[in-house]
């Protein structure tokens, strides 16, 4: 679990996203994470680019880490980000909710 120092880690806005991006979250009602999420995000050196492997059931949030993990590498490195989807429907969601 995530240690009692770092609580505010589960808060979306400890995470450097810029304003517009933490207020499209919040109007979609994701204000925090999960603990696993953050400990995801705070594994080994995830947030410098290295790999991450994670399992989860459907619906528990896999994808708001990678959301994460794409945005703040694009805002930090102004680089592109390819995101592969397993759905169409999610797809279309993500365009959406990207945009």
């Amino acid at each position: 679990s995530v240690p009692e120092d770092q609580a505010d880690k589960l808060l979306l806005a400890s995470w450097g996203l810029p304003k517009a991006v933490l207020e499209k979250y919040h109007s979609l009602g994701v204000v925090q994470m999960f603990e696993w999420q953050a400990e995801c995000l705070m594994l080994g050196q995830v947030l410098e680019g290295k790999n991450l492997v994670y399992s989860a059931p459907t619906s528990a949030g896999k994808t708001l880490v990678a959301e994460l993990l794409i945005l703040k590498r694009v805002l930090e490195t102004r680089k592109k980000a390819l995101l592969i989807l397993p759905f169409v429907s999610v797809a279309k969601e993500k365009k959406c909710y990207l945009q």
